[in-house]
């Protein structure tokens, strides 16, 4: 029986890591910039905790987690996003006890059962931010701004900030009583999921992409003119702070994101490489979500984006210089001096240098295009000569020319040559 990969997952293959390892090792360098420290939680949760953070009524819950009793009898699901797990573990090991805000930056797999299409998939992986502690709008600025610079630094060109604001919890009646005033002439027309929308979390029909949704809102008031006088402010402060750091924006009044436990400003960065299903970072603002799980009253500010369809657009664009190899193949001649070919292998991982082996062949040409097929940079070349008169042949697999050199320079030699590469 041939065993198949399930649908909406995907093996991630040693030639697509280079893309991983940009991405990932930029958004740490990035994240450690801004004074951030990574926290991992567990794959898994409680499921009340996706229900009541995310909300019940949200698509994510209704629809797309993988949810399962385990031996215990206990409801588990598979983590669909990564906030209420940190907002969590920030309760349970009592970050609130600690002077200043917990700035906490995660990667790792997450899972929901969504209709597989391209960067989009059923198991995904995402990073993300949880700025916890302070309610300020240079919080909410900086935040997007470091969103923004890490986008630029991983090769990103057509990217682009949309936001909003939805206003405190104290302006969520008269925003949600004004949609349902709106849509109630339409209403009995619409598909009962969005009927349910409109009852449930009417917020969450402004980013609807039903036509008869989105004809009938075309007249709707600007959110912003719904707000209380201090979320206008707010945000407000929220756009000068973002024009300090240069970095540009739209604002949006149709955003609202798909997540519950959002308040005041939300904002997703776009790219136009991605078609219709363009957004590729999301997130806000989300003052209620840890008093709402058990916790003091707390508030936040965050961020995920998902790794794959980022690199789906650094493949689209073509434009990023990945990283090259640097491994050498050590190629003995003849097995009598296979042991010489270990000890120069260690000599050189001993100071990082990566070296490959393969004492299945003992001949020159057999050696050589194994050291092709391995996409090694340099190949050492020691015979029964070389070890004669304690030197290397150092091959150079992309030019092929050679040289002799002395063995006592061998590190110095590869150290010096790799690091032109």
């Amino acid at each position: 029986m041939k065993h198949t990969i399930p649908r909406g997952t995907k093996d991630i293959l040693p030639s697509e890591m280079p893309y991983w390892h940009l991405i990932e090792s930029n958004s740490k360098k990035i994240f450690n910039l801004y004074g951030y420290q990574e926290i991992r939680t567990p794959i898994f949760e409680n499921t009340p905790l996706f229900e009541r953070g995310i909300g019940q009524d949200s698509d994510i819950v209704k629809k797309e987690m993988y949810t399962f009793i385990d031996k215990g009898d206990r409801s588990i699901t598979l983590r669909p996003e990564g906030t209420a797990p940190v907002a969590r573990s920030f309760i349970n090991n009592g970050f609130h006890k600690k002077s200043g805000d917990s700035k906490l930056y995660y990667c790792g797999p997450m899972f929901r059962y969504e209709r597989p299409q391209a960067g989009r998939y059923r198991q995904f992986h995402q990073i993300g931010i949880e700025n916890i502690g302070t309610n300020h709008p240079s919080i909410d600025a900086e935040t997007i701004a470091m969103a923004y610079h890490l986008f630029e630094s991983i090769g990103l060109t057509k990217v682009k900030v949309l936001i909003n604001s939805i206003g405190s919890q104290t302006c969520r009646p008269q925003i949600e009583s004004k949609i349902k005033e709106y849509i109630h002439p339409v209403l009995s027309s619409l598909s009962e999921d969005n009927q349910d929308k409109v009852m449930k979390n009417p917020l969450r029909i402004l980013d609807s992409k039903d036509p008869t949704i989105q004809s009938h809102l075309k007249k709707f008031p600007d959110i912003q003119s719904l707000l209380r006088p201090e979320s206008q402010a707010y945000f407000k402060s929220v756009l000068s702070y973002l024009d300090a750091q240069n970095v540009p924006y739209q604002v949006t009044p149709t955003l609202v994101r798909g997540l519950d436990y959002y308040t005041e400003t939300v904002f997703e960065i776009i790219s136009d490489d991605l078609g219709a299903q363009n957004t590729i970072c999301g997130g806000g603002r989300y003052n209620n979500l840890i008093k709402e799980l058990g916790g003091q009253d707390t508030p936040a500010f965050g961020f995920a984006f998902g790794v794959e369809r980022m690199i789906l657009i650094l493949e689209q664009q073509n434009t990023v210089s990945l990283e090259q190899d640097k491994s050498v193949f050590i190629a003995p001649i003849g097995k009598e001096h296979q042991n010489d070919g270990f000890k120069l292998a260690n000599h050189l991982r001993r100071h990082g240098i990566p070296c490959m082996l393969d004492f299945t062949k003992n001949d020159l040409s057999p050696l050589l295009k194994k050291a092709n097929k391995t996409n090694a940079r340099f190949t050492l070349i020691s015979g029964q000569n070389e070890v004669n008169n304690q030197t290397v042949i150092l091959k150079d697999m992309k030019s092929g020319n050679q040289e002799t050199i002395d063995r006592n320079k061998i590190l110095e030699t590869l150290t010096e040559r790799l690091s032109y590469v």
